[in-house]
């Protein structure tokens, strides 16, 4: 009996371990992708026009879609991407048109906006700008007409209003 015990407490202690090492992997993971949405959103603007014409890897679609905790469907549909090319570009692991890339780039660009404005707030640690975003958009609000800022986001000058919102309510304007 005593050596079930030792024997089941050992493989308890040995799950255990296992449970920590995925967590850590997963904390790696996530602060990876924090990493790469981070680099994207510290890009200058010249930056940001090259990695456009150039193309970025369609994984950015992904990694958005897990920050963000929305499906790829969503996320698509959102930019205006059609879901069969960019799950191919996923899958081939190729990289996206400058007109995707835009769009893409664009969207985290907006979670970064809103990253910076809660950093200077000074309490981001526990804020996930991603979600907020993606909660965000689906909103109604007053200063479009009603409309959703989701609903904006597949076009460059709809980014741009969207993006003009953020600051606004920053400042205030339409808190």
């Amino acid at each position: 009996m005593a050596s079930k015990r030792v024997k089941g407490a050992t493989t308890g202690r040995r799950a255990k371990g296992v449970r920590r090492a995925e967590q850590t992997g997963i904390m790696q993971k996530v602060l990876q992708k924090q990493a790469a949405l981070g680099a994207l959103n510290a890009a200058s603007r010249i930056e940001r026009v090259e990695m456009m014409r150039q193309g970025v890897p369609a994984a950015l679609l992904t990694l958005l879609s897990e920050e963000m905790e929305i499906s790829r469907e969503k996320l698509y549909a959102t930019i205006g991407m059609s879901r069969a090319t960019a799950d191919r570009k996923v899958k081939a692991q190729r990289l996206l048109s400058s007109s995707e890339s835009e769009r893409a780039l664009g969207m985290a660009q907006l979670v970064g906006q809103v990253q910076e404005i809660v950093r200077q707030s000074g309490d981001s640690e526990r804020f996930s700008a991603a979600r907020w975003v993606a909660d965000w958009l689906d909103r109604p609000h007053p200063a479009l007409g009603g409309r959703r800022p989701g609903a904006l986001m597949d076009t460059a000058e709809g980014r741009g209003l969207v993006s003009d919102l953020v600051a606004q309510m920053q400042s205030g304007a339409y808190a």
